[in-house]
This record gives structure tokens, C-alpha cells and sequence, in this order.
């Protein structure tokens, strides 16, 4: 583990100012980089500790804000926001390409190598990075295994990786079947890891507000999930090259 500091980066996306939470480990030195986005709700103190976790494993992280620095607790206004946000693969890349630019702009970030990890809406917005054609090293979701645009997948340029419980009724086994089947005619260097018994958001300790039916924590997959991403940084993204 190394030290690391915090700060807020504010960045224009969606006709926001949007508010991320930046992670820098110690030293003067250029550090890969990791872009983490999250479940619909939007920022909360649950990502910006694994940022801080990254930092401390030696990567320059910025967890990105979807809502304006707003938290969405309320289903039905997360609902409202996020449903026509993942019908618009356009507008996903838009929010994802504004948080990247931030990220590539610290100083402290090496350009050519960087990941971005997401979970639900986040996951979305990170794999339409990728069909976008943006220069990652690794694309890594939870709790989103959505399809893009016929044909975009081929853009992807770096290995994929994507976690989902088996008892997600968000994303249900035709969706995830849906998913494989657009990478595998992508030529995608992908993997899909399920969760035996999980639910939506399995990742996520509980709230103390209203959720989604279909959701719920689960402590020890939600441990092997932040292991299969630490992994996946650790294979594609090495602090050290």
C-alpha cells in the first residue's frame, strides 16, 4: 500500500457540472490510471473509497459523477435520469469521454495507460467508451453486461471483463447471453464471471433509502468481485511495466 491524496475535479458533461472524486498515490512520477463509474444512484462514498483503494495499490483514480454531483436515492428520479441515459449510447460516450478528459488531465497520469471499471449505469458508460473506440487498456463492469450498437463492439480495443449475479433480474440470463454473443462476434478478448446466487448490485453495502426490486448486497461475492478487479488491473494495467 502507498499514501495517497484526495480531491474533488469538477468537469462539464450532459449540461452539468459534474463533481469526481480524484485518488493520486504519492510521488511526482506519471501513474497508470483508472476511470470508475457507478450504479445509477450516482457518486457516493462507496466509490470514492475504491478509488482511494486503487491509489493506494499505486494507480491514479477518479471515480465520475453521473447527476451533477447529485445522489439519486429516490428509484423512481434514478429511474426517470438513467433510463433514457442507457437508451442513448451517444450521450453515455458523451459523460464518459468528459470524466476521461478530466482523468488524463492530472498531471500525474500516464495517457496511454489507462482502465475504466463501472458498475451498472457506470459499467454502461465504460463499455461505450470502449465501442467508441477509446484507448484503454481494460474495460471492466459489474452488474452490466449491456449490448451496444450492432457492429461498434470491433472498436473495443483492450481485454473486457464482466460480473453479474445469477439471480439478477436487471440483467437476466438473455441479456447476458446477448452480451457474449456481440463480443464473441466482435473478436473481443472478453470473460464473464457469475456470481452464483447474487442479486442486482450485489457489490453495493446497503442503503438506507428505497431500491429496485432485485436488488441486494452479498458480502462475499462482493469481496470476489473487487478481487477479479484488482486482478484484472493487475494482468492488463501493472503499476509497473
Amino acid at each position: 500500500m502507498t499514501a495517497m491524496t484526495t480531491r474533488t475535479v469538477e468537469y462539464p458533461a450532459d449540461g452539468l457540472t459534474m463533481i469526481g472524486h480524484l485518488a493520486v498515490p504519492a510521488g511526482s512520477d506519471r501513474r497508470p490510471a483508472v476511470l470508475l463509474g457507478p450504479e445509477g444512484m450516482g457518486l457516493s462514498d462507496v466509490e470514492r473509497r475504491r478509488a482511494d483503494a486503487l491509489a493506494e495499490l499505486g494507480y491514479v483514480a477518479m471515480a465520475f459523477d453521473l447527476h451533477g454531483g447529485r445522489y439519486l436515492g429516490d428509484p423512481e428520479e434514478m429511474l426517470a435520469r438513467c433510463l433514457p441515459l442507457l437508451a442513448d449510447p451517444d450521450r453515455m460516450r458523451d459523460i464518459g469521454r468528459a470524466a476521461l478528459g478530466a482523468l488524463r488531465a492530472e498531471s500525474r497520469t500516464d495517457p496511454a495507460r489507462i482502465a475504466a471499471l463501472g458498475y451498472g449505469t457506470g459499467g454502461a458508460i465504460a463499455l461505450e467508451l470502449g465501442r467508441a473506440g477509446a484507448d484503454l487498456r481494460a474495460i471492466g463492469t459489474v452488474n452490466a453486461t449491456t449490448t451496444g450498437r450492432p457492429g461498434e463492439a470491433a472498436r473495443i480495443r483492450c481485454p473486457v471483463w464482466a460480473g453479474v449475479g445469477s439471480e439478477d433480474p436487471i440483467m437476466p440470463p438473455a441479456r447476458r447471453d446477448a452480451f457474449t454473443a456481440e463480443m464473441r462476434a466482435a473478436g473481443v478478448d472478453w470473460r464473464l464471471t457469475v456470481y452464483g446466487g447474487a442479486l442486482h448490485a450485489f457489490h453495493h453495502p446497503p442503503v438506507d433509502h428505497p431500491t429496485v426490486p432485485g436488488v441486494a448486497y452479498h458480502p462475499r461475492h462482493a469481496r470476489r468481485a473487487w478481487r477479479d478487479v484488482v486482478d484484472l488491473l493487475a494482468e492488463c494495467l501493472p503499476v509497473t511495466e
